[in-house]
């Protein structure tokens, strides 16, 4: 374990120094100055080594979290890494953008600020990079056995190095021009900079996955072709419909999903020329939506130059601490300020937007009232209309399913109550054999964490389809259940 008194002797949560507003707003880079080695040590010291470390079924990926705490404490990087490896195939992803689940259940959270789990994670990845201890893991034999991963953000990403790993031929296909999904063209650059995905990939290429970009299947590879050439497919295509907003002026131009707008700055950050860009310079921008797209189109727009920005939520103000109705180790409901939301821009809670006003076909304002919670339902409160000035607004109130289209239809797939891939209890598609489902498409929105921990249990399930068995570890599902 670490050291047994870590915690009492250093009560303090530290963590890096985020650079000043006014410096960062005028660059893409991340916002995190470094992190000093000693510092992030005795961070790691404060980890109790519980008895029972509910830190790892906060975890969806059963991270050996104490472990590595420990291992860093004692200076074993490389052990660290290892032990890291074990159950996340891209920490350096995790560690910058999960909210941390496993810090909300750390037992020293009870009464004491939580251990710096994430920055641990992070660090330690980062120090394995820097080392050039991370390096292509080469399967010792080859099954002969070829596998389609279709979509390539986290979920597809890991059940692809998983199933190479396994001796799989596996092909990765991704209809954007690069490879990330979400992970390329949703996050913003000041969140994680697309240079941590390109390494990956370059370790991911030499294992021996083979990545294909600009193909559409379903389309530009027929399900016929699919079917044909691969024995196995794991659908990782994601939850990509955007919830809509359909008030009266939603026909107005300057109203756009966060998704329309997001991958153009990415884009942007790459070098390309995005004709007809989406831009909030010099505009009043309403974001209508309080959750991490939210947040992340208010870091883009003031980046670009927005004149002000709003972001409306149509849920009241979170408490400052941890909210009654989520109790430890539970995930907690309380007021969180992203980096973005240190920047600039306005938070209004407890608002819903009922009309978009427009001029010559563009959006000028909206117009809006405060709500109230009565008997699980939103009611207006009289009295409280006002009409706000927007020559933009973004939508960023979540997604509400898979894109249903020539992939799904043509495979016959089936959907749940949810209106995601229905899936059985190996990730299995329902009644499409040889077919699996990973991350959003079969969970719905969810976390980074999640849709790793299920790509590598989508690749568990592939793996056993093909094999008879499998010893690929799963983080979700049952072993006796994968080793069919």
């Amino acid at each position: 374990m670490a050291d047994p008194r870590g915690f009492l002797k250093h009560p303090e949560r530290e963590t890096p120094v985020r650079r000043p507003v006014e410096l960062r707003l005028l660059d893409w880079k991340e916002v995190y100055t470094e992190f000093d080695k000693g510092t992030l040590q005795t961070q790691a010291s404060r980890c109790m080594d519980c008895g029972i470390p509910f830190c790892h079924n906060g975890c969806p990926l059963g991270n050996l979290i104490p472990e590595w705490n420990g291992l860093v404490y004692r200076d074993q990087w490389d052990a660290g890494m290892d032990r890291l490896h074990a159950t996340n195939n891209f920490p350096e992803f995790t560690g910058r953008l999960c909210p941390a689940p496993c810090e909300a259940s750390c037992v020293l959270g009870i009464n004491q600020p939580a251990v710096t789990i994430k920055q641990v994670e992070v660090e330690l990845i980062e120090k394995a990079w820097g080392d050039g201890t991370v390096t292509p893991v080469i399967p010792t034999q080859r099954t002969g056995k070829k596998v389609a991963v279709v979509g390539s953000g986290p979920a597809g990403l890991a059940a692809a190095q998983q199933l190479t790993r396994a001796g799989h031929d596996v092909t990765v296909f991704e209809r954007a021009d690069r490879i990330g999904g979400l992970l390329r063209y949703g996050i913003p650059e000041f969140k994680m900079e697309k240079r941590f995905i390109d390494r990956r990939l370059a370790q991911m290429e030499a294992e021996g996955t083979v990545f294909r970009t600009g193909v559409n299947v379903g389309v530009d590879v027929t399900v016929e072709q699919l079917r044909g050439d691969f024995d196995a497919v794991v659908l990782a295509n994601g939850s990509t419909i955007g919830r809509d907003l359909p008030i009266p002026g939603r026909e107005l131009d300057g109203i756009h999903q966060a998704m329309e707008f997001l991958p153009q700055a990415n884009r942007v950050q790459h070098g390309d020329v995005v004709d007809g860009q989406i831009t909030a310079e010099g505009k009043h921008v309403v974001i209508i939506g309080g959750g991490d797209t939210g947040a992340d189109c208010l870091g883009t727009s003031l980046r670009q130059g927005a004149a002000q920005v709003h972001q409306f939520e149509i849920m009241p103000k979170p408490p400052i601490e941890r909210a009654e109705s989520t109790p430890w180790p539970t995930y907690p409901l309380m007021y969180r300020v992203s980096s973005a939301h240190e920047e600039g821009g306005e938070r209004v809670y407890s608002v819903n937007t009922e009309e978009f006003v427009g001029e010559n076909g563009k959006v000028t304002a909206l117009k809006a009232h405060e709500v109230k919670m009565t008997g699980g339902r939103f009611e207006k409160v009289e009295g409280t209309d006002f009409e706000l000035k927007a020559d933009l607004v973004l939508l960023a109130m979540g997604f509400v399913g898979p894109e249903r289209g020539d992939l799904l239809d043509k495979l016959g797939a089936t959907y749940d109550a949810r209106g995601n891939v229905a899936r059985g209890g190996d990730f299995g598609a329902v009644g499409l054999p040889g077919v699996f489902v990973a991350g959003d498409a079969g969970r719905g929105q969810s976390l980074i964490v999640w849709a790793i921990a299920e790509g590598r249990s989508a690749a568990a399930g592939a793996d056993a389809y093909l094999m008879g068995s499998t010893q690929l570890p799963s983080p979700i599902l049952p072993t006796t259940v994968a080793q069919r």
